[in-house]
């Protein structure tokens, strides 16, 4: 299958972002390269762009896509690896970094990638293709972590019954596919939450969280780009669940929070100023054109920051 991947709220990143014709950007999350393309269409001569993704498949497809472009520069790494990219390329800071999470439309309909409760397929979903894989979760992790897991990560009321259910299964045969996954996911639910939505969704989205360590990663990226900015260099995240946003939001809060002193000092001792200022206080959603064309855009938000003119410790 080509790697198909259609870029959500495209025109909004791109205007957050706010390129300069000279700048030095980076997409860390290449995907099919529709941002990527789209940033190095903006770049003259002088600009450029360095993309990043963690799936071969990925790379493979933003390279074909980015090669009219001579200011682009694919990399298989992982956007927590930014600081050391920056470093091999002789970047000290660039004007403006992109991350748009979660996962991509061809990871996910691409059966032999395991992603999907839609399909039967090896139960897989590592984006990278490589290390611990979600059949190794399910077959080997107990049931109290697995519990905290779909929990944790699914935000499911119902993981401590999925959790029960999914070792008792094993017990009888190994759980290898993802329908059969699916199977036990539905079978652990009352029939009334069966109805009202597919109760796969947030199992399957845990188990692709925790297979993809996507949290660390997360947290460990946000700061590393952030640290990267140039002074009025922008930052904008493209966040597709409830976790992943709130994690970007109290990031971006702590870095935009100014005095840090006790309530009740009479003033300021500790000096510090923000270090970023918000773009938008609420997030970029699609509107009705792009859901219409796009359903997968439905749940994504945008967020961007500018890092401080001046900055500071």
């Amino acid at each position: 299958m080509e790697f198909r991947h259609i870029p959500v709220l495209l025109e909004a990143t791109i205007d957050g972002l706010n390129i300069r014709p000279d700048g030095v950007y980076v997409d860390c999350t290449a995907g099919g390269g529709g941002h990527s393309s789209a940033i190095a269409a903006r770049l003259n001569e002088k600009g450029r762009l360095i993309s990043l993704d963690r799936d071969p498949d990925a790379v493979k497809a933003a390279g074909e896509r980015l090669a009219e472009f001579k200011n682009a520069t694919v990399i298989h790494r992982n956007y927590s690896e930014l600081d050391k990219v920056l470093e091999e390329l002789g970047i000290e800071a660039v004007d403006g970094i992109l991350m748009d999470l979660g996962v991509s439309s061809y990871q996910l309909d691409e059966e032999s990638r395991g992603f999907s409760y839609h399909s039967d397929a090896p139960l897989d979903m590592r984006m990278s293709q490589s290390g611990i894989s979600a059949a190794d979760i399910v077959n080997t992790f107990d049931e109290q972590q697995l519990a905290k897991i779909i929990f944790e990560y699914g935000e499911e009321k119902f993981s401590r019954r999925i959790a029960s259910n999914i070792v008792r299964a094993r017990e009888i045969a190994p759980i290898e596919t993802t329908l059969q996954l699916a199977d036990i996911v539905r079978e652990s639910v009352p029939q009334k939450a069966r109805r009202e939505k597919n109760p796969c969704k947030k199992t399957f989205q845990a188990i692709r969280i925790a297979v993809n360590c996507e949290f660390d990663h997360l947290s460990e990226g946000l700061d590393k780009a952030f640290a990267s900015l140039k002074p009025s260099g922008r930052l904008a995240v493209i966040t597709f669940h409830s976790l992943e946003d709130r994690l970007v939001k109290q990031r971006y809060a702590g870095w935009c929070k100014g005095c840090i002193c006790p309530p009740d000092f009479p003033q300021c001792v500790c000096g510090r100023k923000p270090q970023g200022i918000l773009v938008n206080r609420k997030p970029i959603e699609a509107d009705e054109s792009e859901l219409s064309s796009n359903n997968r855009s439905r749940s994504a938000k945008l967020r961007i920051i500018e890092r401080s003119a001046e900055l500071n410790g």
